[in-house]
């Protein structure tokens, strides 16, 4: 009770304290403003967590002020339950313009394996209330995991966070291309009203505050963050199309200097994103006995830049990197480490080999994937044959496809699963084509490519995994629209994963 009198008595001297500062400072001048809920201020963008542990996660969230102050005290509670009449931890930490006004906790000393509830108080103001979950250490019945990766604002709503955000999910594990850098018309629908602000392709620390601020503001992401905690790993978009450690396709010599470019993406990431800062993007999650989740930063940590093409020399070589050697280690150390009975890894581009020539002559070989990489990919292939490593599941987003797909070694013995994931609503292939000369392409690509057992590059949404000691259920499942608001799914695939073996087999819907 005592807690409860002193929380709302801090309550209403910070209003009286925030009503009296605003009157010193000139209106904040926000463009993404029209967007807004009014009844969520000044908490428009909702509250998040991630990176869960087993003692501790992140809480996220972004206070809005209506002038710009220049500090904006913030306490913060965590409860087991959502009323917070039992307040298990709490704390007071501040924002200001220098991080965008954003708020990032590492509330620590929680329970393992526990559900958790929290809520944010600034200006006088209660923030929603967010839904959380640490990490087991004990032996989990199962775990359930949502992959999602590819949400672009021009091309629609994000309807498969709002509907994932209704599932009995652990965590989502999103893989990247969260946001897109292109102009406003650069790569969407243009007839939809959804335009991105800013108008023009992001490349300084204020653009990419801004793209990551309007994204926040689609009522289906709010939603999912405030329901489960994220895991994310960056992707290529976040900086600039098809980057790697000292430049991207997509920067040009008239954008500025690269590394100033990508530091400020990296900036607006870390702030927007409630995910832990530490010295490497790459990092694991483990679940108990039953689930090691491996993440990868297949983007700015060893990435060299791409081969040309087939012909070029430079494919082949040792020196063409995708991790780098630092963190190619760390991978196989995790994996010969790893006590658990599946281990995941959250790869961001195809791992297996895939031959396209028959779909896309021109590009036989997608050299922006591991297939553009061959020495670094046949090494981890060799070591999870050699070692053994037993129980290894890629999951896989930037495709804007739906793949399960048997990697094999040499005498077909299954040697590794990968389970791609298709876009939240960033361009199908049928975007271009209609959906029957893209189901040709299907059935071509996956004659061409027998290890491929199903494929989709038509629908949006995500995949749902479910993991336990005896089996690993993928079910992709996709939205019915995403031109607008309506956050009603459809099963298109459902499968199982058997331990050891890897066999896969399909289940009725």
């Amino acid at each position: 009770m005592k807690n409860g009198l002193f929380f709302l008595a801090y309550c209403m001297l910070s209003l009286v304290f925030a009503c009296c500062q605003q009157t010193k400072w000139p209106p904040l001048q926000e463009p993404t403003s029209t967007l807004y809920v009014a009844a969520l201020a000044p908490f428009y963008h909702g509250v998040a967590s991630g990176d869960p542990l087993a003692d501790r996660v992140i809480l996220w969230t972004r206070v809005t002020p209506a002038t710009s102050l220049p500090e904006i005290k913030v306490n913060w509670q965590v409860a087991t339950d959502s009323t917070f009449v039992s307040v298990y931890t709490a704390g007071e930490t501040s924002t200001g313009p220098e991080k965008d006004y954003t708020v990032k906790v590492d509330a620590s000393g929680l329970k393992p394996g526990q559900t958790y509830f929290y809520r944010f108080q600034a200006l006088g103001t209660y923030s929603a209330v967010g839904k959380t979950k640490t990490l087991p250490t004990d032996n989990p019945q199962n775990i359930s995991l949502a992959v999602v990766s590819c949400s672009n604002w021009e091309f629609g709503y994000f309807n498969a966070y709002a509907a994932l955000a209704k599932e009995p999910i652990d965590a989502v594990v999103h893989l990247g291309d969260y946001i897109y850098e292109y102009q406003k018309g650069g790569y969407g629908d243009t007839t939809l009203n959804r335009k991105h602000i800013p108008e023009r392709e992001i490349v300084s620390l204020q653009d990419y505050r801004l793209r990551y601020a309007q994204y926040h503001l689609d009522a289906g992401l709010r939603e999912a963050r405030s329901k489960i905690p994220f895991i994310c790993i960056w992707d290529d978009h976040e900086v600039a199309n098809n980057v790697y450690t000292t430049g991207a396709q997509n920067h040009q010599p008239d954008e500025g200097d690269f590394e100033s470019r990508k530091n400020a993406a990296r900036q607006a990431y870390y702030e927007w994103l409630p995910i832990r800062e530490n010295k490497e993007h790459y990092r694991s999650f483990t679940y108990g006995n039953l689930l090691d989740l491996i993440m990868l930063d297949e983007r700015l940590a060893g990435r060299t830049k791409p081969a040309d093409s087939l012909a070029d020399p430079t494919l082949i070589s040792e020196s063409q990197t995708m991790l780098g050697t630092e963190q190619l280690q760390w991978l196989k150390q995790n994996l010969i480490n790893s006590k658990a009975q599946w281990k995941i890894i959250g790869n961001q581009v195809i791992f297996a080999e895939i031959e396209q020539s028959k779909v896309f002559p021109k590009a036989p070989k997608n050299l922006d994937s591991w297939d553009g990489y061959p020495f670094e990919q046949k090494s981890i292939r060799d070591f999870i044959k050699n070692t053994p490593i037993p129980n290894v599941v890629f999951v896989t987003g930037d495709t804007h496809a739906s793949w399960a797909i048997q990697i094999r070694e040499e005498n077909n013995k299954n040697l590794a699963v990968e389970l791609g994931t298709t876009s939240i609503s960033s361009s199908n292939w049928n975007e271009y084509e209609s959906d029957s000369a893209v189901i040709e392409k299907e059935k071509i690509l996956i004659s061409q490519n027998p290890q491929i057992v199903y494929g989709n590059a038509r629908d949006h949404g995500y995949l749902y995994v479910r993991i336990s000691a005896e089996t690993l259920v993928a079910e992709w499942r996709y939205v019915k629209t995403n031109k607008e608001i309506n956050p009603e799914t459809f099963t298109g695939k459902k499968i199982s994963i058997a331990p050891k073996t890897l066999s896969i087999s399909e289940l009725a819907d």
